[in-house]
């Protein structure tokens, strides 16, 4: 990652990095985020280097915090950047909408890394709509050397028209790799001065209400930018028009020929003057745009307020799908309304019968130990399931099948109150140990003010799992030269009014089954902490000690237990006989305390 911090020089970076890199040479003084993919590679990037570029950088406990950290950065003359994936964005949108109303006195750029086709999300709403909501300036990037131009830009912009600004990207922008020419980096103020004012940073509804003027005149200014911009711009000549933005713009570039496209970077406020120039005298113009119809309805407006007659072809028409990320065969379909390239017709590719290889919980992952100790202590009544945001949803998947409701971050808490009062059912609500610091405190002490009766298992594997493994309050924090105690979450619990509580370690399979058990049976609120570290995590860290597992073949009754419920990756049947793949066991011996025939034996 030191690469990062060059003076000079070309490289081959990821978006994510290109974006990082962005910051390093706009001079940002502080970042703040909680991980999520497709945005997870920045904070990866900035815990190794943000400190030696002069930088803060923190891992938030939720989207809300980090855009307000960034934000009091932002008020107190300090370039800030708040960055998370498009759902976070729902959890930051109270503290963004009102600080695009205050404004900011230096630089301040949020990211919202959108993810169409729901590639490792729950959704895949369109985060271009915040930028109008919020009457909040907005810039696409295309692609990874735009990506950093933008971030630059987008700290000159927001400081020209003191106001947060927008970065969208998209997970094909931010996982895509392309050369990056590095600049000469400034070091960055990292500490400011708050001078106060309660007229703009107070907002009462008397303020409010002369902040929302400003802000309106504020967005009068963006336009002329945007009128202005070099993000925004023309490519060929042709009356076949393409009005696009962000990675489509890539597509129709490599698939589509004798067309003029019109290529928007700066896309709230849309460039109205631009856009009507670019219809006159068009035959027909295309709008190329992932997710929703963004800007085809400012097109459509705009060549309607002008009275321009030109036939402009998109979502709305049924020639383009609202749903999911663009692909060659989306381009190629539009055959009969655009010159596409004849070399770039799609390949016939034979139809073969793949197996289905969905995702599954790793071999040795404690939550399997846990899903079926839980499995085991309800028994034949069974129990709903409310489950959360993080690796442990794959628990939805056969054998274990221990998710059925899932809405958002902390939702698993809050539902599973719902469900306990309105039905007879028992109810079990399964969170992880980053998403209960995030989002699953206030529902705890809700259940536990309103007396709630259900079970919480906090699946406790310390640390953020699906998105990298960062930290989280739960282990401390251990970079960017701050080192910070961990917070235990028995005492936390307790302190939220829980009073049957019990930590368990998932590998030591009977305990755990007796912990899940007392909590079932307890009348009100009980809670169970199910503590081991990620395996993955400790074989990263070098740190994985692991015993060797077989099955004993005369002891084994072919019962398939271990295979058929406990269901682990490292088990597998060949023929009729059960063996353990080596290569992936590591050692946690779920399995063997699972066999009722002992059969599976530590390689001596």
């Amino acid at each position: 990652m030191e690469r990062l911090l060059a003076d000079s020089g070309r490289l081959l970076l990821l978006g994510n990095e290109a974006i990082t890199r962005g910051l390093i040479e706009a001079g940002v003084g502080l970042a703040a985020t909680y991980p999520g993919t497709p945005s997870s590679e920045v904070g990866k990037a900035l815990e190794k280097v943000a400190s030696h570029a002069g930088m803060y950088f923190e891992y938030s406990v939720n989207e809300k915090v980090a855009l307000e950290v960034a934000g009091a950065a932002a008020a107190s003359g300090v370039r800030s950047f708040a960055f998370m994936k498009h759902v976070g964005l729902n959890v930051a949108s109270d503290a963004l909408l009102t600080l695009a109303c205050t404004g900011v006195r230096a630089g301040m750029v949020v990211m919202t890394a959108d993810d169409p086709s729901c590639h490792s999300s729950q959704s895949e709403q369109d985060n271009r709509y915040y930028a109008k909501l919020g009457l909040i300036p907005m810039l696409e990037p295309s692609t990874p050397a735009e990506a950093r131009d933008m971030v630059v830009e987008a700290y000159r912009l927001s400081e020209l028209l003191a106001t947060p600004v927008l970065l969208r990207t998209t997970t094909r922008v931010n996982h895509a790799r392309g050369p990056v020419d590095l600049k000469r980096a400034p070091r960055p103020q990292a500490k400011g001065a708050f001078e106060k004012d309660p007229q703009r940073f107070v907002t009462v509804p008397a303020n409010a209400r002369l902040l929302r003027l400003e802000q309106l005149e504020r967005m009068e200014r963006a336009l002329k930018l945007s009128e202005a911009s070099p993000l925004n711009y023309v490519v060929g000549s042709s009356r076949i028009g393409i009005v696009t933005s962000g990675v489509t713009y890539t597509y129709a570039r490599e698939w589509l020929e004798d067309v003029e496209i019109l290529k928007l970077g700066f896309t709230n406020p849309v460039p109205e003057k631009k856009i009507c120039k670019f219809l006159q005298g068009k035959q027909r113009v295309v709008v190329l745009e992932e997710l929703e119809p963004y800007l085809e309805d400012e097109v459509r407006r705009i060549a309607q307020q002008h009275g321009i007659s030109v036939e402009i072809l998109g979502k709305r028409t049924g020639h383009l799908p609202r749903a999911f990320e663009f692909s060659p065969d989306v381009i190629f379909s539009l055959k009969n309304i655009l010159p596409v390239r004849a070399e770039k017709a799609p390949v016939d590719v034979p139809q073969l019968a793949l197996p289905s290889r969905p995702p599954v919980l790793c071999a040795g992952c404690p939550h399997r130990a846990t899903y079926y100790a839980a499995k085991k202590a309800v028994g034949n009544t069974g129990a709903i399931y409310s489950t959360d945001i993080g690796c442990y949803t794959l628990g939805v998947q056969p054998p274990m099948q221990c998710a059925d409701f899932t809405l958002c971050m902390g939702s698993s808490v809050g539902a599973a109150g719902g469900f306990a009062q309105v039905t007879d059912q028992k109810v079990i609500a399964f969170i992880g140990d980053s998403t209960f610091f995030h989002a699953g405190i206030p529902p705890l002490i809700n259940a536990a003010y309103n007396d709630h009766d259900f079970v919480m298992v906090i699946l406790d594997n310390r640390t953020t799992a699906m998105t990298g493994h960062q930290p989280n309050p739960g282990v401390g924090r251990e970079h960017g030269g701050i080192e910070t105690p961990s917070i235990p979450l028995e005492p936390l619990v307790r302190a939220c009014g829980v009073k049957q509580v019990r930590t368990v370690d998932p590998y030591d399979f009977n305990s755990t089954i007796e912990a899940m058990r007392e909590a079932v049976a307890y009348d009100g609120l009980a809670v169970v902490i199910a503590k081991r570290p990620c395996p993955l995590l400790k074989r990263k860290e070098g740190k994985l000690t692991r015993s060797r597992y077989q099955v004993n073949q005369d002891r084994c009754s072919q019962c398939y237990i271990c295979v058929s419920r406990l269901s682990c990756p490292a088990l597998t049947r060949e023929d009729k006989a059960v063996k353990v793949d080596s290569t992936m066991c590591i050692g946690c011996g779920v399995c063997a305390q699972v066999c009722p025939k002992d059969a599976i034996e530590v390689l001596q």
